[in-house]
Order: C-alpha cells, then sequence, then structure tokens
C-alpha cells in the first residue's frame, strides 16, 4: 500500500493518491478485523486533539483522510508532506468503482427507509457489477441491535457504508468492532442521502475553494460560531511552527 502518515497537531492524517486509491482499498480488504475509515473535517481533528474515545479512534483507523481545506493548509504551512483532499462523495464513488473492477459487495446502513430504498435502487444501476448485500434502515429501535448484526455478519460485505440515524454516528463502527467481519467500514451522514437524491451534493466548485461549510451555515446559523474554533486552530498552528523552529 503505497500510503503515508504525517501528524498534524498530534492527530494523524494518511497520505493517499487518487491512482493509489484502488491498491489501498484493496490492501485494506486483504488483513484481518474491520478497517475503519475516517473522513476527518477540521472540527473532526480539534476533536481528536483531547484524550477520549474520539481521539483512540482515530488513532486506530486503518486510513483518516482529510476533507478540510484548513487541514492541507495547516500540513502546508507546519511543512509537512500535504495530504490528499477528498471529497466525501467522490470518495465513495471512486471506493465503489474499485470494487465493483474486482466484484466486491456492498452493505448500507442508516438513513430514513424511503431514502435507504432509493439509494440502494440507485446504486444498483450505477455500479451492476457490484453486488448489494443487504440494507437496513437507521433510526430503529435499541432492540434490533443484535438482529442487525447478525445481518451483517452473515452478509459479510467487503465494504459497510454507515449512514445517518445510527446511534453514536461514527463511533458505532469503532464501538462496534469487536463484533464486526473483516471489511472496510466508512461513516458518513450524507452519503446515503446523496445516493437517493434526497440531499444535494456539495458542488466541486465550493469545494475546491474551501467553502463548503457554507451551506451547512445557511442550513444552521449558529455555525457561524464555528470561527472561533478556526481562530484557535490557527493559534494552534502558529505556535507549533514556532516551537518547531525554535528547536
Amino acid at each position: 500500500m503505497a500510503t503515508s502518515r504525517i501528524e498534524l497537531l498530534k492527530v494523524p492524517l494518511d497520505i493517499v493518491p487518487p491512482e493509489e486509491l484502488e491498491s489501498t482499498i484493496l490492501d485494506l480488504l486483504s488483513r484481518n478485523g474491520p478497517q475503519h475509515i475516517m473522513l476527518v473535517t477540521l472540527w473532526d481533528l480539534l476533536r481528536a486533539r483531547r484524550k477520549g474515545e474520539y481521539r483512540t479512534m482515530v488513532k486506530e483507523a486503518a486510513l483518516v483522510l482529510p476533507v478540510s481545506k484548513s487541514l492541507v493548509s495547516g500540513a502546508r504551512f507546519l511543512r509537512k508532506t500535504v495530504p490528499y483532499r477528498y471529497h466525501p462523495f467522490n470518495f465513495v464513488i471512486a471506493t465503489l468503482t474499485a470494487l465493483e473492477n474486482y466484484r466486491k459487495s456492498l452493505y448500507l446502513f442508516g438513513a430514513h427507509q424511503r431514502s435507504l430504498l432509493q439509494a440502494e435502487r440507485n446504486v444498483r444501476s450505477t455500479f451492476p457489477g457490484l453486488s448489494v448485500v443487504g440494507r437496513y434502515a437507521g433510526y430503529y429501535h435499541r432492540s434490533m441491535e443484535r438482529n442487525i448484526m447478525t445481518a451483517i455478519a452473515k452478509a459479510h460485505p467487503s465494504f459497510l457504508i454507515v449512514g445517518d440515524g445510527v446511534p453514536g454516528g461514527a463511533r458505532w463502527i469503532f464501538r462496534n468492532r469487536s463484533r464486526l467481519h473483516s471489511g472496510v467500514f466508512l461513516w458518513n451522514d450524507e452519503v446515503i442521502d446523496v445516493f437517493s437524491e434526497r440531499r444535494r451534493r456539495v458542488s466541486a466548485d465550493l469545494f475546491d475553494k474551501g467553502l463548503d461549510y457554507l451551506p451547512q451555515i445557511l442550513k444552521n446559523p449558529l455555525r457561524i460560531f464555528r470561527i472561533f474554533q478556526y481562530l484557535w486552530y490557527t493559534t494552534l498552528l502558529l505556535f507549533s511552527r514556532i516551537f518547531r523552529s525554535a528547536s
């Protein structure tokens, strides 16, 4: 697997060039145990700096890939190897394409039932060589958890996409890792709804400019106060570079 890992403010980030993504995914599939892929934002990185479950989850993830432009800029500012930044939905498309090339399988877990069914239909039509071996909607009663785990284990998908409506979100994969089979696992709260066309994906233009947070602010204006987290991040970068240069 032609990847490398850096640490940005003591949080790991992996460098996976697009041309190496297919071989990287195949390498993960050859390993024993669940291989957790995390697509991390700036806010995720700041959360992972604190001690606790989330930090452990990021540290133990098989791949940690940046989706925020600020993380790429931060690595460049600290004169580290600059990681490739992935658009979340495009990353999933590229992963599914790689899996289809090798006749692998997919399980969809999460989102509302109607959205999930439409997403499954669209995935089947877009990736006819990919085997969709199961699906289960989110927002379920806790008593169904054991049955869901059994269904996933029996299906043994190469790739499990966990969406919205699953308790714990990204932590669901980490918390259930001892009960999961070998394969690739990814949580994203939007991708199933985007597949179902019930939610619009961020445009490539906004993403490339690092303005992919704007739709989120329009949806929830209180997110504007994240500017203070961004200022804290900038301060951390500055101190890291000063003390690194002084050492």
